[in-house]
């Protein structure tokens, strides 16, 4: 009864493939996001330590993408951590609501547990 929701062969499907791409895609908006309040900052009056926190979760959104192509077992816990800490950094500090993080999260839970879960087994 377990193996019935598992896939039987450990290769990488165009559905895994297009997941991580669209996973990759929403997270580089919100990374130019990132790199559009950096060139502003002076202007808005964002604090230059808030971009060493935020670019650091960035770059773990996208090591967890890397590591889940690899079949990491931490890249896909990292992956929605990361990417809700993303979130409530602009929520508490610049007291702004990013809808790419959401949708970036709805994708990750509707996509991208889909081409994972077949795979678990296969993930270390």
């Amino acid at each position: 009864m377990e193996d019935n929701f598992y896939d039987k062969s450990p290769d990488k499907t165009t559905g895994f493939y297009t997941a991580i791409v669209l996973l990759l895609i929403f997270s580089l908006l919100s990374i130019g996001i990132d790199f559009t309040e950096f060139f502003n900052h002076k202007d808005i009056n964002i604090p230059l330590w808030f971009f060493y926190i935020i670019f650091t979760v960035d770059a773990c959104l996208l090591i967890s993408l890397i590591a889940i192509n690899f079949y990491k077992k931490w890249g896909v816990f990292l992956y929605p951590v990361a990417l809700i800490v993303h979130y409530f950094l602009h929520e508490y500090y610049l007291s702004t609501m990013l809808y790419s993080d959401l949708f970036n999260l709805f994708c990750f839970v509707g996509l991208g547990l889909l081409t994972v879960i077949p795979k678990w087994k296969f993930y270390k």
